[in-house]
């Protein structure tokens, strides 16, 4: 993180004790028991992290969901392990859940797995310096599910949590979703509709933001077929453009007239063509033959799209098929689309919760909260359930180098979060 956030946040840190009058005297005692756990917290992100938990390593996160499993059981939550199928290859979810009635109905969103699959060399929690770690998925996200633990368990230790409706979703395949969408997030939907509101974990964009918007993400794939002859006779009616032509076209146009909508933004992230060409969506690698003096007769790209609602990706959509379907001589091509996270749209409801977040943040001494700019963060778990509640985002801990063999998480941060979290829950669950 720059310097300057680092600064800012241990001048919050300093400061939340002058700003102690304006929480009430339960709140004061939470605020104690986090102090109190830090240390603990600490060590068990420590824990969890060097557990090797990527996605496609499914007994690693079934062992990091048992351990979070056995914390709620000590913390009276209820939990249960939810198996994915044999062929989705991915391991499954771990909820953990309190039944009641009072206030407002809150779901809990993080995600237990990681993008560092067992190959990987960053596999450990080491410590930099007195405040910074390097931690791989300690940022994203294990330090936000380390997070909700302890402002729950903050709560429980306080006997906050009587007739409390909390439910806690660790998903095993954030970074990687299993497929069919309609089986892997089936469950984390299912428990939306029961809910008033949800609350996602995922790494912060910095201390003084929340989330209130999450562009959804789609993928797409074009494939051209060309005519294979020798290349003296390209651009001959016999003959045409060939397949690279005609991708080469396509990309043009998708660049000079789909381009343009606020937040809505596509990437070609994989290109091949030749006379032969073979693509693994499996793994998004591929090899292609071709030669200089013949026309490639096929060309392939896998791409993704992202949108902020389900009205610009369909609009895009539609400028992508027309574009496609207008074709370079002697040429052919089909474009094809796969859904994967929908649009967190920001809403009144969005918006509200923000305002409840920046009064907690006020009343802690750790300044005010602003919305974060949608088009700098990707999709999360969060987009699944804002069709069916207010949801707010960017709760988790704060780090830099998510996804990289430099992530880290700050260590600094996690104490004052983690109490941020547990007051903004409290005042929740006592609001009708």
């Amino acid at each position: 993180m720059p310097i300057k956030i680092c600064l800012s946040t241990c001048f919050c840190l300093l400061t939340i004790s002058l700003f102690a009058q304006n929480l009430s005297k339960t709140e004061k005692r939470i605020i104690a028991s986090i102090e109190k756990n830090n240390t603990d917290a600490i060590s068990f992100l420590e824990k969890v992290v060097n557990i090797n938990s990527g996605t496609l390593n499914s007994d690693g996160v079934k062992k990091v969901g048992m351990v979070f499993k056995d914390a709620f059981d000590q913390i009276n939550f209820k939990t249960k392990w939810i198996e994915m199928p044999d062929g989705m290859n991915r391991a499954g979810h771990l909820f953990a859940e309190t039944s009641g009635e009072k206030g407002k109905k809150l779901l809990l969103i993080g995600h237990l797995d990681t993008v560092f699959e067992e190959d990987s060399p960053f596999q450990k929690f080491k410590m930099v310096n007195d405040s910074i770690a390097h931690a791989p998925g300690g940022n994203d996200m294990k330090g936000g599910d380390v997070i909700v633990l302890y402002a729950l368990k903050a709560l429980h230790d306080n006997g906050l949590l009587k007739n409390a409706q909390i439910t806690v979703a660790f998903t095993g395949d954030e970074e990687s979703t299993g497929k069919p969408l309609t089986i892997s997030r089936r469950d984390l939907i299912e428990y939306a509709k029961r809910s008033d509101i949800a609350l996602g974990f995922e790494t912060s964009t910095g201390f003084n933001y929340a989330t209130v918007a999450r562009r959804g993400a789609s993928g797409w794939a074009v494939e051209v077929e060309g005519k294979r002859a020798h290349s003296s006779g390209i651009f001959s009616d016999r003959t045409g453009a060939g397949a690279i032509f005609e991708m080469s076209r396509i990309l043009h146009e998708f660049y000079t007239d789909v381009k343009g909508e606020d937040l809505l933004t596509f990437n070609p992230g994989t290109l091949l063509g030749g006379t032969f060409v073979n693509f693994d969506n499996s793994t998004s690698k591929g090899d292609v033959f071709g030669k200089t003096n013949v026309v490639a007769q096929k060309a392939v790209v896998r791409g993704g799209l992202r949108f902020i609602s389900e009205e610009q990706k369909e609009r895009a959509r539609e400028k992508m098929k027309k574009i496609v379907s207008n074709n370079l001589p002697k040429t052919s091509a089909k474009i094809s689309f796969t859904d994967s996270y929908p649009a967190m749209q920001p809403t009144e409801g969005n918006t509200a919760l923000l305002n409840v977040l920046n009064d907690v943040s006020l009343d802690l001494g750790q300044g005010e909260v602003l919305a974060y700019d949608p088009g700098r963060r990707g999709a999360a778990d969060v987009s699944f359930v804002a069709e069916y509640v207010d949801c707010l985002d960017g709760l988790g801990t704060m780090g830099s180098g998510a996804h990289t063999p430099e992530e880290t998480v700050n260590l600094n941060t996690i104490e004052a979060l983690t109490k941020r979290t547990a007051i903004l829950i409290y005042r929740l669950i006592n609001t009708k």
